[in-house]
């Protein structure tokens, strides 16, 4: 692991970046919809959906790419997706290019997904893999917990109103390229260097040879007919599906509910949507120590009843309780992601790859949840719209009720723990 320290280094940039960029829409829908004209919610929860239905898309057929040209190309058309469109959007800021670019973005960070996983394990080798694994994550929670800053911070110093020129050389930069009544567009040109930077790297380095694991791989024809018929596989896939529309409907629509329903300014205090993604790192940390401890099926009854008396919270309580009590959500749903996978691969007795693959494309709920939670709010109100996150969440409580895992995660007691 030693000799591969800068390899990985490098991967944990990769992690950073894919994070950096995908997680910084909920700030953004109340701009979208501002500078855009867009008359209800849904046009902008397009947005979301455009990115996750790519990425549903892509996600089995990038591991295909990974087995016929190798982990290289498949990296580097990995980056080069996103670098296309965010390029596109900061140049032709318009709203059917908005959603182009959301697209493209969301086919190549499938891509890169799928070839990262392997590549980490192979570097930092198999003895190492759970803790390079746990890094990996540190490092996707700490750029998320950034982006939101780094928006908040452009749209402070490149307003027109107090913009001033000849203080800070990029700042300059990106106001020459910015739309003055759209500074949030200068986003895309960092993310456009962002992903510059790491192509370059990918060009200039030398990357090991992947073997993928059975659990890594695709899988045929036959083994995913198979899986199709089992009644366990839909209600994981489910479950999955579900998880990913709380995470999403819950980040997309924050900035939203709070400036609809207590006035709070997205681009003066859009750190709610860093400290949701920041507490969720915090989570996934704690976590590993309460997996140790408890039967998962536990944990997650405990996450599913949390996260539901916060969502209430959040969207019934005075303004300070609902600024605490939303980005507290990104705390109670950290650990539900893992537990859910790695009940649904433990049920599974054979066709672990193709599981996984079925699995990954239930993201695809990053594309219906917001589709649900805007629909809802245009024909209602926001507050009703996300009121269905309780069924999504409600669900997933009631996997840790009738799931019966082949083997269940292995606990000890408090004081074995610190031994």
């Amino acid at each position: 692991m030693k000799r591969n320290f800068g390899m990985l280094a490098l991967i944990m940039a990769f992690w950073f970046t894919i994070s950096f960029i995908t997680n910084i829409l909920g700030p953004l829908i109340p701009d979208i919809i501002h500078n855009f004209n867009l008359s209800d919610l849904a046009m902008a929860g397009f947005i979301p959906t455009s990115f996750f239905l790519a990425y549903a898309i892509m996600s089995i057929p990038a591991g295909l790419l990974i087995d016929r040209y190798g982990e290289k190309p498949v990296l580097f058309c990995g980056f080069l997706m996103p670098f296309i469109g965010t390029i596109l959007f900061a140049c032709l800021h318009t709203y059917p290019m908005l959603l182009a670019s959301s697209f493209i973005i969301g086919l190549g960070m499938a891509m890169l997904q799928t070839v990262l996983n392997p590549l980490q394990r192979t570097v930092g080798g198999e003895e190492n893999y759970a803790f390079v694994a746990e890094l990996a994550q540190f490092m996707f929670g700490i750029a998320s917990f950034l982006s939101p800053l780094v928006y908040t911070y452009l749209i402070r110093e490149l307003n027109a109103d107090t913009y001033v020129a000849g203080h800070n050389f990029l700042l300059d930069l990106l106001a020459d390229v910015t739309p003055r009544e759209m500074p949030w567009v200068s986003l895309y040109w960092v993310f456009s260097a962002l992903l510059l930077i790491m192509l370059i790297a990918v060009g200039i380095s030398r990357f090991p040879k992947i073997t993928l694991q059975e659990e890594e791989k695709s899988g045929t024809t036959s083994s995913y007919l198979e899986l199709f018929k089992q009644k366990y596989v839909w209600l994981f896939f489910l479950g999955i599906f579900c998880y990913v529309s709380t995470e999403q409907g819950t980040s997309i629509f924050m900035s939203t509910f709070l400036e609809q329903y207590h006035d709070v300014n997205p681009q003066t205090e859009g750190a709610q949507v860093s400290y949701f993604w920041g507490l969720m790192t915090a989570g996934c940390i704690v976590g590993m120590f309460l997996l140790k401890l408890m039967d998962s099926k536990r944990l997650l009854q405990i996450s599913g009843f949390l996260t539901m008396i916060l969502l209430l919270t959040a969207l019934f309580g005075t303004r300070e309780m609902s600024l605490i009590a939303f980005p507290a959500i990104g705390f109670s749903i950290s650990m539900m992601f893992s537990i859910i996978f790695s009940l649904a691969l433990n049920s599974a007795r054979k066709h672990h790859g193709s599981f996984a693959g079925i699995l990954c494309s239930a993201i695809a709920g990053g594309a219906g949840g917001p589709m649900i939670v805007s629909t809802l709010a245009d024909a209602t109100s926001l507050r009703t719209g996300m009121l269905s996150i309780l069924i999504f969440v409600g669900y997933i409580t009631f996997i840790g009720f009738w799931a019966h895992p082949l083997i269940n995660n292995k606990t000890v007691k408090l004081k074995e723990l610190f031994k």
